[in-house]
């Protein structure tokens, strides 16, 4: 289960309907009721020095997940220095303690171990999966990596080289674009959600080695983390490796929550367009501000998304690539944050095709508005509830599972209610969640593509009003 709501189009295989057929939403018989999943317990220890610990026995296989969470990603970046919790995350592993890059490299695969790192909007990891008998060698390289990372210069240059090049070649990417695009025109060029997680070319080009240092002194605290074990200890094993690891890293100030301010929502239909002079696909993203993570309709959500356009057989899938074939997929997300994240739906579809594309768009956005048949809402939630203890596989996964408990201060005892709370969800429920969070009369419609070939045509079509957006207003 993650924040955003939105299942892999392709990752279920499950029978659909033809390219010919409309999908009957009715008849279709729901399997038979589904068991609550049930999960090993949560046993919850503290470091010397403050330093929450969560561990999760899983003796099946010899190895180990630990995962440090650290509660700073993008949305903590300081104004004017976007994309800095990522650029501070991504040199953590660059060098490290008394090794530089390729020397803490050359460790990480002599022990035959994977230490990775990453950012999100709301928190940043430093992982490591590890053998267990490995164990005692891998957890000093990764309290090098959480801890004492070098931040060297020249490092920091090769990786700003690195990002910047990246941006470049993000710009000639449409669907990259589209998704700079909603950002910044749902949430405003104020709000930080209006800019990628990653900065931009400015904000990266001006990034120094000083001011990632002062970020990690800052944030990279225990007060301000959680670690997470999963796998083939116990505490009794594992907590004295912890405490020699970690027992030594000391708080300093306690950093502030970030505050981002409530931005304004979209409040009429508006079409954007963004020229990609020659390109095959119009991207298309419609939608407008969400819902944070603790909202209180987190379970109909997930069900009435499932049926628009949450998997393989929702409804945008089946009429955009399914019956007209527009598209390879189509379909729709609530990205979940601390606070409110976009909802849209989207899809590449083929230039020729782009008002016809966004019409169905629009009439699945409006149809979802309705009763839900019976079949097709128990067949969602049968498909959410057999699907979830797929999260619960491995020592990552599950590790992954307890990262959004902490990050969001989520109820340790959601694993074992998410069946029976899908289930309970009704037509009426579904319906109320819909009408409340899916008004397309007020949806941002972005559409990057050729506009050579799609402006005329989109204007003519009469969905409403359109404005040119150029590229460097949603990438700056």
């Amino acid at each position: 289960m993650k924040a955003a709501l939105v299942i892999g189009i392709g990752l279920a295989l499950v029978a659909s309907v033809t390219a010919q057929q409309a999908p009957d939403r009715s008849k279709a018989p729901a399997p038979g009721p589904v068991p609550a999943l049930k999960l090993p317990p949560i046993q919850k220890r503290t470091l010397a020095n403050g330093l929450p610990v969560w561990i999760v026995t899983m003796p099946k296989v010899p190895v180990v997940q630990v995962n440090l969470i650290v509660r700073a990603g993008a949305a903590t970046d300081p104004a004017g220095k976007y994309g800095l919790a990522s650029f501070t995350s991504a040199m953590l592993d660059e060098g490290a303690g008394t090794r530089d890059a390729l020397a803490l490299a050359d460790a990480i695969e002599f022990l035959g171990i994977n230490i990775s790192t990453g950012s999100s909007w709301d928190a940043s990891t430093v992982g490591l999966f590890s053998p267990v008998s490995k164990l005692d060698d891998a957890l000093p390289l990764l309290g090098d990596v959480a801890l004492h990372p070098s931040f060297s210069e020249s490092e920091v240059e090769r990786l700003r080289k690195e990002r910047l090049t990246s941006l470049m070649q993000q710009r000639d990417n449409a669907g990259v674009v589209a998704n700079a695009a909603f950002g910044r025109l749902v949430y405003g060029p104020r709000h930080r959600y209006g800019a990628m997680a990653m900065g931009n070319s400015v904000s990266n080009g001006e990034m120094t080695a000083q001011e990632i240092r002062a970020f990690h002194a800052q944030y990279y605290q225990p007060q301000n983390s959680h670690l997470l074990v999963v796998g083939d200890v116990t505490p009794d094993t594992i907590l004295p490796k912890l405490e020699k690891t970690f027992g030594g890293w000391k708080n300093g100030t306690k950093p502030a929550a970030p505050a981002l301010p409530a931005a304004p929502q979209h409040a009429a239909k508006q079409i954007y367009l963004i020229d990609r002079p020659g390109a095959q696909q119009s991207q298309i993203r419609i939608g407008w501000i969400g819902v944070p993570r603790s909202t209180p309709d987190f379970y109909v959500l997930e069900v009435m998304n499932t049926v628009l356009g949450g998997s393989f057989t929702s409804r945008l899938n089946q009429n955009l690539r399914e019956r007209n074939g527009y598209s390879y997929g189509a379909g729709s997300m609530f990205d979940m944050r601390s606070t409110a994240g976009p909802f849209y739906a989207s899809s590449g579809v083929q230039t020729d095709k782009t008002v016809e594309s966004l019409r169905e768009f629009f009439n699945e956005l409006t149809a979802i508005r309705q009763p839900i048949p019976a079949g097709e809402l128990d067949r969602a939630k049968n498909y959410l509830a057999l699907g979830f203890p797929a999260g619960f596989e491995t020592t990552g996964s599950v590790a992954a599972q307890l990262g959004e408990l902490v990050i969001y201060g989520l109820n340790e005892s959601l694993f074992n209610e998410y069946v029976g709370r899908i289930q309970a969800i009704t037509v009426a429920d579904a319906q109320r969640a819909a009408n409340q969070y899916i008004q397309p009369d007020k949806f941002a419609v972005i559409v990057v593509g050729d506009l050579s070939k799609i402006e005329a045509p989109i204007r003519a079509a009469n969905l409403g009003p359109v404005r040119v957006v150029p590229v460097d207003d949603v990438l700056k």
